[in-house]
């Protein structure tokens, strides 16, 4: 039976943000959460290279630590992958604004990253902004669908115990990240797209709903996904999401279902048959 959080990927959308579901992730967690009252955000310490390298060890856990070990990972191209939509192991011991139960109180996002956040160490990776974007935008959401502040948004470096335990998410300063939610969530801080509008050849990012305008070029995709003369309807719905998900997987591109200028681009090496 899925856990509670099966709203997480819905909400991220609406925002205009870019989200993966991992395979499994609405029966995905240690239990049911308790009453989520906000995010806790880390940096997962993983590779250097790779958009989501650590999503594995987020789903499976460590060797010292079972999974799932985050509700999110955020990608450094900005995806969202949704791991799992209950109970994570991603707060440990720690406090904030008086509650103690981290694990059955906050969503954890864990988003990829070295962790090494001092310019003169080797491996040190600064934030890319459409990551801190993302980031920023994702938290918005949630707290909103939540109907809290961003006051209700913490590092793991502030809620863990004993203090300086743990160091995430390096580099970045939370009064100032909790007044840019703030700001979203106002109105005040107009999102920045996280996918263009368009691609080089003029054609635009398509996603599941598109119909109208685009529907030829709906079709144009289905073809190209293999469906069938019967299958190939303009609406871009559950099925041709699904299918354009395995076509990203395939291609080594991030599996969003939606259809901007990178697919695009894999695209055109398909060849529509007869």
């Amino acid at each position: 039976m899925p856990f509670q959080l099966t709203w997480l990927p819905v909400v991220l959308r609406d925002a205009g943000l870019k989200v993966a579901e991992v395979d499994g992730w609405p029966n995905r967690g240690r239990s049911e959460m308790g009453v989520v009252k906000g995010v806790i955000c880390h940096h997962t310490a993983g590779p250097r290279s790779g958009n989501m390298p650590s999503l594995g060890v987020l789903k499976n856990g460590r060797a010292d630590l079972a999974g799932p070990l985050a509700q999110l990972g955020l990608g450094r191209d900005g995806t969202f992958y949704v791991i799992a939509a209950g109970r994570a192991n991603h707060a440990g011991r720690g406090e904030w604004k008086g509650i103690t139960d981290g694990n059955g109180s906050f969503i954890g996002i864990e988003a990829e990253s070295t962790g090494i956040g001092d310019p003169t160490k080797p491996g040190f990776e600064p934030w890319p902004e459409v990551q801190l974007d993302a980031y920023r935008r994702g938290v918005a959401a949630i707290l909103a669908h939540l109907g809290q502040d961003a006051g209700m948004c913490c590092g793991h470096k502030e809620y863990a115990l004993p203090k300086g335990r743990k160091s995430d998410p390096h580099t970045l300063d939370m009064e100032r990240f909790r007044s840019e939610v703030a700001a979203l969530m106002s109105g005040a801080a107009a999102p920045v797209p996280s996918i263009p509008r368009k691609d080089a050849e003029d054609r635009p990012t398509i996603r599941r709903g598109a119909t109208g305008n685009p529907i030829f070029l709906v079709k144009e995709v289905q073809r190209k996904l293999g469906f069938g003369a019967q299958q190939v309807d303009g609406a871009f719905g559950p099925l041709t999401e699904a299918a354009m998900r395995r076509f990203q997987r395939a291609h080594g591109l991030v599996p969003d279902g939606i259809v901007g200028p990178r697919t695009w681009k894999a695209l055109d090496t398909v060849a529509i048959g007869p």
